[in-house]
């Protein structure tokens, strides 16, 4: 064989090779993939999709669904997105129904925003899994950025947010630090804040990060101010909190410890550790210890900073120590508001004692509850009615009371125009562990931030910094009714004297506890003022 036919024959077969080399690599490096645009990473699906992918979490299906048709409903019209950032999945019944109570709220505000108003720009919703406890937020907020930088996807906001976790730092700072507006709904932990000054000039860690929920600093003053005015203020205390790394914990242990004991010392802290945020690891034999020491000493409140899945196991053993006729008083931030959700009936039974009685009650901030605006309304008219011998008018009426009070009718309206559609939202949402209420309101302010900025903005969408400098203008005239209370934003972006819903959980005399509103807690001791202006100190 002539040398130039081996050579061709050399050169067809190597190249060949490459093309089947090139061929193989291409199919071995493709990412696996739960659906268009979500990859699947150590076994979870991360990524952003608003065409109703529910992640494998089936109780979500059904408001994913719901999300994608209200995004094919305004496609037509002027939009921009806004992204729900917030783990997706999980192999724990009750967290999966946490993100359902999550969504449900952001798909009512959706609807209110986009109607509601009835300006443009509507707001397109997507849902962005990072990943348990937010482990993989870096590919989802690189997907993100590039959603803010693209002209078909305007993003303009990125919501949701539910654990005050160092991942979950990281993703707003990069954001914000991309000039994305962030609004946190629903973490509490104080280093996930803008720091306030008396000059006004806030210390902006976060540009563009706005807060409509008080942070575990504020809300352990609400709760001192609250049990202050009920003369619980001499009653013995003890800090018990968690050792393991967690912005949460660490801002609540450090937010309790701050509280001015006005009566007599109580024990000194005592800790423990936990593996994660849900997994109990040893510390139902730490919580053992850690009873019988609290049950030798004086003390009958314990200020308690750790995770909901801890307290469970802290306050069972706690009422099996045997310290007779003795009755102890939890109290802890808001993440407690998922606690009753994994109570069972078993459990109620071991908080009571032989008799009936109450061994141990559970008392919480919470960020919102349904029944706040009522029973301060009521509590409110009476004492009036006492002092003047009258009825007061509509106009004397307090506006931190009464506008909440319409926001929240609001929200139950816009619940039963979905139910009349048809709309379904996996189910009827359930109001009481403030979830729904809090994303809603985080939905609604997004909204009104996006209709001001739109009126004073030469395009069709504002523009990313348009909508940032939009959060600290909120307040006064601009002040955002929510469910939650008056959102009255600062030069920083926090929340001015957000009340806390003081809630109590109460085993009762016989099966599942009892989840009661006691009262409302206010950070400066005192209500919101007049059209929620605020003072110079603060801004």
């Amino acid at each position: 064989m002539p040398r130039w036919k081996k050579f061709l024959y050399a050169l067809l077969a190597a190249g060949t090779f490459a093309v089947g080399f090139w061929l193989l690599t291409s199919i071995l490096q493709k990412p696996d993939t739960c659906a268009d645009g979500i990859e699947r990473v150590d076994g979870e699906c991360v990524g952003v999709n608003g065409e109703g992918y529910d992640f494998g979490t089936r109780e979500i299906q059904d408001v994913a669904a719901a999300i994608a048709r209200e995004n094919k409903r305004i496609k037509d019209q002027p939009y921009v997105t806004v992204a729900m950032m917030l783990p997706l999945q999980s192999e724990r019944p009750a967290l999966r129904r946490q993100m359902r109570s999550d969504l449900q709220g952001a798909y009512l505000g959706q609807r209110q925003a986009n109607e509601g108003e009835g300006e443009p720009p509507k707001i397109r919703l997507v849902l962005a899994n990072p990943g348990r406890n937010y482990g993989h937020q870096a590919k989802v907020v690189d997907t993100l950025l590039r959603m803010a930088s693209s002209p078909d996807d305007r993003l303009r906001a990125v919501t949701g947010f539910n654990l005050s976790l160092d991942a979950t730092e990281a993703a707003v700072k990069r954001l914000t630090e991309h000039d994305v507006p962030v609004l946190a709904s629903r973490i509490s932990g104080d280093r996930i804040a803008n720091e306030d000054a008396a000059d006004g000039m806030a210390k902006l860690r976060f540009p563009g990060l706005a807060r409509i929920i008080p942070t575990n600093h504020d809300a352990a003053r609400a709760l001192a101010n609250f049990n202050g005015e009920r003369g619980r203020e001499n009653l013995k205390t003890v800090l018990v909190y968690d050792k393991r790394p967690d912005a949460y914990t660490e801002s609540l242990a450090k937010a309790f410890s701050g509280i001015e004991e006005k009566g007599p010392p109580g024990p000194a802290a005592m800790s423990f550790e936990s593996p994660a945020i849900d997994e109990p690891g040893s510390t139902g034999n730490q919580f053992t210890q850690t009873a019988n020491n609290i049950c030798d000493s004086e003390a009958d409140i314990v200020y308690f900073a750790g995770r909901t899945l801890h307290m469970r196991i802290f306050a069972l053993k706690l009422a099996q120590v045997g310290c007779k006729d003795r009755h102890y008083t939890i109290v802890s931030g808001s993440d407690a508001a998922s606690l009753r959700q994994i109570m069972t009936e078993k459990d109620w039974a071991q908080l009571r004692g032989e008799d009936g009685r109450a061994k141990v009650t559970v008392q919480y901030a919470a960020p919102a509850h349904p029944a706040a605006w009522s029973t301060e309304l009521a509590r409110w008219r009476t004492k009036w009615e006492a002092e003047h011998g009258r009825r007061p008018t509509e106009a004397q009426l307090p506006q931190y009371l009464t506008e909440p009070a319409q926001a929240l009718d609001t929200l139950r309206n816009r619940m039963r125009a979905t139910q009349s559609e048809g709309t379904k939202l996996g189910s009827t949402p359930n109001l009481e562990d403030s979830r729904t209420m809090l994303v809603y309101d985080g939905l609604v302010t997004i909204g009104k931030a996006l209709h001001q900025a739109q009126r004073g903005a030469a395009d069709a969408e504002p523009g990313l910094e348009d909508v940032g400098r939009q959060w600290s203008l909120l307040h006064s005239r601009h002040r955002v009714p929510g469910t939650s209370g008056l959102i009255c934003l600062t030069s920083g972006g926090n929340a001015y004297d957000k009340p806390a819903a003081v809630v109590e959980l109460d085993p009762g005399r016989e099966g599942s506890g009892k989840l009661k509103f006691v009262g409302l807690g206010w950070p400066t001791g005192r209500e919101q003022p007049k059209n929620c202006v605020i003072p110079s100190s603060t801004r």
